[in-house]
């Protein structure tokens, strides 16, 4: 079943869809009723406001523009509920190709003597203060809005601003910059017209009438003096202490262009290829897949070679005097499975590390096939969640399985632990950062029956498998080890600095981080400066490499300590792979301090909220990861030795 969906998938990827699953829709000019499944109205959808000056995004009705009360809003998925999407429909429509000039939509009135209308207009300036972006999506498009960047290149935005504030001294702040009427001190410039252009392709062969390809706006700023005649005078701006009735009456205009040269398929194409910092994420990747192959080559290489010696040399000990003069890592062979302390813990871990890398893989799989690309939106976190949900029982199984294989007999402990201290944790966090989110008044915040029905999918549906994934980890016979465990634990000799166990575990974080720190940066910067992230196909590669490159720097530490004779594997392993999150927090830190704008305490606290969640599900992945390599690597090299 799964090989006929990625062949369906392949066989409408090659047959030119962008997206499997995600049909054109063709319009046509109003009165051709010839071509069937045409549409002559286009509608235009708005989404929730953001910035990249805070984490609090709202909702397109919050800030008292132009509404539609009539229509019935789309249904939300799953993942657009989590990141704060929230979809309406707009009072701008338009008739396919028919241009209009300056269309008045509403006008809105405020009076500061009115404490309602004060606080509208209070929250209006703090939207343009901080630089918050109308999202308007026309045919599940975003509208966007082009400007020129250094080196004449061009930048297109998939959003665009409020309104913009000049300083008390004159400077403008954001998007003021583009308009040099924009000079009044301690005043706010509204952009209450758009001027939108909007690209078709006509389907030449299939008779289908016109696709569209594009939609570009210009935001402007009119004081339309005369209501008869909109559009006209200078740019529409509040002062800062204004007092008395203010007036903002908003326009459109509308365009349409043929363009021969997109097709549908890649119509998204001139938004990301505009992205800044696309042309050197390629040369960043490729040289950072470079130098961890080839770090990859020369540990496995190292490992391999100094091994094979290390396993002749033993097998050829014939002799009882050989035997008693029994060096390095042959040495422990009666303590290396020992069960380690807290072995609880570890297995409940490993449990969850075990969901959270199945999870990654098969959600990482399908963005590179094209189900979960920007256009299809909110589907890469509603998969991701389906998948944990789904994936209790490999969770459930592998914690009681390594449990049962460590000695341990409370099995209800454990399987209750792996059900709920992980998930546990995490939706704590979630449910505070969310009860931020309802203080503030945030699109963000998730609804109370969405909270329900995440707790539903957790207790009915995860906690169950979990339970039964754990019957079977108990009821298997416990794993077999290639060597006997000695009754009396062996003495672990003094230590040399380098295989002492905080400075391994703090040196074995390095290269896995250093593999993945440039993607890091990419999507840091989709998260909280809401850029589009859309190189999945990289973004595995760079998994892929993560998991050998965790894997070979634990094996190669793991060596190193049971040649020193030191046979406390197991939480090592897990541990030093597992503190590569410690580095990706520190570099999350360094991002907001560094890269981020981000202002007010409320905003903080919830990057480091949900950067602690990101933090703690990484630590458990590449944890897992070390773990099971190390694991791997002790039993091979254990059952092709000689032991009497």
């Amino acid at each position: 079943m799964l090989m006929w969906l990625l062949g369906a998938a392949l066989l409408a990827r090659a047959a030119g869809f962008y997206l499997p699953g995600l049909a054109p829709v063709s319009f046509c000019e109003p009165g051709k009723d010839q071509v069937p499944d045409c549409k002559s109205t286009i509608e235009l959808f708005v989404n929730r406001l953001d910035s990249v000056e805070s984490v609090l995004p709202y909702e397109y009705t919050a800030f008292d523009f132009c509404s539609e009360k009539t229509m019935k809003r789309p249904s939300e998925n799953l993942g657009q509920v989590l990141f704060g999407e929230r979809i309406e429909p707009s009072p701008y429509k338009f008739e396919f190709k028919k241009p209009v000039v300056c269309q008045k939509v509403c006008t809105r009135t405020y009076d500061t003597n009115n404490p309602s209308d004060k606080a509208k207009l209070d929250f209006l300036k703090k939207g343009m203060l901080l630089n918050y972006q109308h999202h308007w999506i026309v045919d599940n498009m975003p509208v966007t809005w082009c400007y020129d960047v250094e080196d004449g290149q061009k930048f297109c935005n998939p959003g665009f601003p409020i309104g913009c504030y000049v300083t008390e001294a004159g400077r403008p702040k954001d998007a003021c910059v583009v308009n040099s009427n924009f000079n009044e001190k301690d005043a706010f410039y509204i952009f209450n017209h758009v001027d939108i252009t909007i690209y078709y392709h006509i389907v030449e062969h299939e008779q289908l009438g016109a696709r569209l390809v594009a939609a570009k706006i210009e935001p402007k700023s009119y004081d339309n003096p005369n209501n008869d005649s909109p559009c006209t005078g200078g740019p529409k701006f509040l002062k800062n202490k204004h007092t008395g009735v203010f007036n903002i009456p908003y326009t459109y205009s509308i365009n349409f262009v043929e363009d021969k040269n997109i097709r549908w398929a890649s119509r998204w194409d001139y938004i990301l290829e505009s992205m800044p910092h696309t042309n050197i994420q390629w040369f960043s990747i490729m040289n950072s897949l470079v130098i961890v192959l080839f770090l990859s080559g020369m540990v496995a290489m190292i490992m391999l070679r100094t091994l094979h010696k290390d396993i002749a040399r033993y097998n050829q000990m014939d002799s009882v005097e050989d035997a008693q003069e029994e060096f390095g890592w042959k040495l422990v062979h009666g303590d290396v499975f020992r069960p380690p302390r807290k072995g609880m813990l570890l297995s409940v871990f490993l449990g969850s590390g075990t969901q959270i890398f199945i999870m990654t893989f098969v959600t990482l799989f399908f963005a590179c096939l094209g189900f979960l690309s920007p256009a299809n939106r909110g589907a890469l976190m509603t998969c991701a969640v389906v998948l944990w949900v789904l994936l209790g029982t490999p969770a459930g199984y592998v914690a009681a399985r390594l449990y049962k294989s460590f000695g341990g007999e409370k099995w209800k402990t454990n399987v209750l632990l792996t059900a709920f201290l992980c998930p546990g944790v995490v939706f704590a966090d979630f449910f505070v950062m969310n009860l931020i989110l309802w203080g503030e008044g945030s699109s963000a915040a998730m609804p109370f029956g969405t909270l329900v029905a995440i707790l539903a999918l957790w207790f009915c549906i995860s906690v169950p498998l979990t339970f039964i994934g754990a019957y079977f980890g108990f009821k298997k016979a416990g794993i077999e080890h290639p060597v006997r465990t000695n009754q009396i634990p062996r003495q672990i000799p003094e230590q040399s600095f380098y295989t002492k166990p905080f400075p391994g575990i703090v040196m074995g974080g390095i290269l896995p981080f250093g593999c993945i720190f440039i993607q890091l940066f990419f999507i840091l910067n989709s998260i909280w400066s809401h850029q589009m992230y859309y190189m999945f196909g990289f973004l595995f590669l760079v998994f892929i490499i993560l998991v050998i490159t965790c894997s070979e720097a634990t094996i190669l530490l793991c060596y190193f300590h049971l040649c020193a004779e030191d046979y406390h594997w197991q939480w090592r392993s897990f541990l030093t792979s597992g503190f590569t999150a410690v580095y990706f927090l520190v570099y999350a830190i360094h991002y907001f301090f560094s890269k981020l704008q981000i202002t007010g305490l409320a905003s903080t606290i919830l990057y480091f909220g949900y950067t602690m969640i990101m933090a703690l599900i990484f630590f458990l992945f590449t944890g897992t990861i070390g773990f099971f390599a190390c694991f791997w690597f002790v039993t091979k090299i254990y059952s092709v030795v000689k032991v009497d």
